[in-house]
């Protein structure tokens, strides 16, 4: 019997090599390699034959039509605003989450919505059975008759039934757990789940199908498997949230049909996921008036701003080196922020600790809440109190200067709707920007005059 060849995989990137490596010379990545068969590699999604005519034959671009893609609501806006309008016929749609966040609930529930308007859908599990999902299910609401329930992990199968079938929706929950008698590999490895996407990819633009598949995350937070997975679909949504919290949260971090970064909010409630319309005003719920260290800011996500509120805490260090902690956002951000203010406004934080946080358990990426953070710091390290109908946004370099943000008219409009009264924003954001009436505007060019602002307008508490 000769002796099977083995291939090492970059669980990555999927870059193939003979033997083990270090570091993936594709993507750069350290340990990456895993071990296959080296007859595991070939896919037999690349061969599948075209359908018959189309194969080879150019077009040229004037000729092809430039409509719409079709779309179908899924029942929920605010899903459909992250998908750029709605569900697109004929996509592969790829939605990642911790276990236990709520992204089978979510599917089932737009299974659901979407079963109601007369669609048929198959929901594909590989890791419940069927009395499990029923048991959800019941507890979401009642199903109509068009929502077809299947146990399977072997892909060959669920093709042949979505081929018998015809869905206008397939959901596979999840990708990790199917697997191809094609490839001699276990389920979940790069082979298995690059074997089955491929051919679950066909699927979905063949069959003109929309194509649902649950990913698990590593815990870095990125989808497991490899990262061509991420490439072959047209659609990744990210389903986040703080266990210790009802909130969730939806983000688009590819979307081939409309805008990335677009965010829903919904709240994990006995009967589901419930929809938050209006997130800026459930997160400033419950915030302290008259106490230091804690300013509201506006975020973007996507093309909705959002208001949440920053807090931060600096009090004398027991330690010989102080403490930095930071709570949804970039820790390596918050410690550019606090050297900026130690240089170029001469705050002593060396002997003290300092704690920031942001409430909510939203996680902030965009650069705009930088000046909240030093006004927090600031409020706090000084102990003055930063008017509670204050907003504060703007982008803070290593000079100490504030730069300007983008959507700045959309983040004066969502304060004024609020009820807020003043705003402290980069001078060159009042460019192109009309104040709406109620609202006072202070601009400001660097920290040095931040810091007279909030002088000059706070009380002691």
């Amino acid at each position: 019997m000769a002796k099977q060849k083995i291939s090492y995989f970059c669980s990555e990137c999927g870059y193939e090599s003979a033997k083990w490596m270090g570091q993936c010379p594709s993507c750069g990545n350290w340990n990456t390699f895993v071990e296959q068969p080296a007859g595991s590699a070939g896919s037999s999604a690349s061969r599948t034959p075209a359908k018959s005519g189309t194969a080879g034959r150019p077009k040229r671009i004037s000729e092809i039509a430039a409509d719409e893609e079709p779309r179908f609501s899924s029942g929920s806006p605010e899903m459909d605003r992250v998908l750029g309008g709605g569900i697109v016929q004929g996509s592969l749609i790829l939605v990642g989450g911790d276990p236990g966040i709520g992204k089978s609930t979510l599917l089932l529930q737009v299974c659901r919505s979407v079963s109601s308007a007369g669609r048929k859908i198959l929901y594909v599990s590989g890791e419940e059975s069927l009395r499990q999902i029923r048991m959800r299910a019941d507890r979401i609401g009642t199903f109509g008759s068009d929502l077809y329930l299947l146990s399977e992990t072997n892909i060959g199968t669920i093709e042949e039934t979505v081929r018998r079938e015809n869905p206008s929706m397939l959901v596979v929950d999840s990708i990790q757990t199917m697997y191809s008698e094609d490839v001699a590999s276990a389920p979940g490895s790069v082979s298995q789940v690059r074997e089955c996407t491929g051919r679950l990819l066909i699927i979905a633009k063949s069959l003109n199908i929309t194509v649902f598949l649950v990913g698990h995350v590593t815990k870095e937070g990125m989808v497991a498997g490899p990262r061509m997975l991420e490439h072959m679909v047209d659609t990744v949504l990210y389903f986040e949230g703080d266990r210790n919290t009802s909130y969730r949260m939806l983000r688009a971090a590819k979307n081939r049909f409309g805008a990335t970064n677009e965010m829903g909010v919904f709240e994990m409630v006995q009967e589901g996921l419930r929809e938050v319309k209006n997130p800026s005003s459930v997160l400033l719920e419950g915030r302290p008036e008259n106490v230091s260290g804690a300013v509201t800011t506006c975020v973007m996500e996507g093309t909705t701003p959002m208001l949440l509120e920053v807090q931060a805490l600096v009090c004398p260090t027991s330690f010989a080196i102080p403490r930095r902690t930071a709570a949804g956002m970039d820790f390596n951000r918050v410690s550019l922020l606090m050297a900026v203010l130690e240089k170029r406004l001469g705050l002593g934080l060396g002997k003290s600790d300092v704690y920031i946080n942001v409430t909510g358990g939203i996680r902030i990426g965009e650069p705009s809440a930088d000046l909240a953070v030093i006004a927090a710091v600031i409020s706090s390290c000084r102990d003055i109190c930063v008017d509670s109908r204050t907003i504060l946004f703007g982008e803070v370099g290593l000079a100490g200067e504030v730069r300007r943000v983008s959507q700045v008219q959309k983040r004066l409009s969502e304060a004024a709707k609020l009820g807020f009264s003043n705003v402290i924003l980069p001078r060159a954001g009042l460019k192109n920007a009309v104040v709406p009436d109620g609202l006072m505007a202070y601009p400001v060019e660097n920290v040095r005059e931040l810091a007279s602002v909030l002088e000059s307008a706070a009380a002691r508490p």
